[in-house]
């Protein structure tokens, strides 16, 4: 037997299934964390880059400023008493784009050209608690 698919039914099947996925991702709980002083929005499983970790880093726990679950929020003062952020480095070592700086003033004999790379850790976080 042979089933063909409209794009309709192709398309609803499609929009069904996001629908899954983000309640799944409304559902999860979430935290905010800070790192090298900035701060991360992050959910359990997922990978972010942050500044470059000190060498031989394998895991790092981090103090929640503020947690969302589902439809509940609480702001620490400064952290969230009892929630800890467990995360593993997935990568010590990631370069960023080059940026080339180029300083010229017209008539003037001033060209000045700088580059910069930064560096950055691949982290994935494995806990919320």
């Amino acid at each position: 037997m042979i089933v063909r698919y409209t794009n309709f039914d192709i398309h609803r099947r499609l929009c069904y299934n996001q629908s899954e996925v983000l309640n799944d991702i409304r559902n999860q709980m979430k935290a905010v964390i800070q790192l090298g002083g900035k701060q991360y929005l992050v959910a359990e499983k997922e990978t972010l880059l942050v500044d470059r970790l000190p060498d031989g880093t394998k895991a790092l726990e981090a103090d929640a400023l503020l947690t969302i679950d589902g439809e509940t929020t609480t702001v620490g003062t400064p952290h969230v008493a009892g929630v800890k952020v467990k995360a593993e480095v997935v990568e010590a070592l990631v370069k960023g784009d080059k940026i080339r700086v180029i300083r010229y003033k017209a008539k003037k004999r001033v060209h000045k050209e700088r580059g910069h790379r930064q560096q950055y850790s691949r982290i994935m976080i494995t806990s919320i608690k």
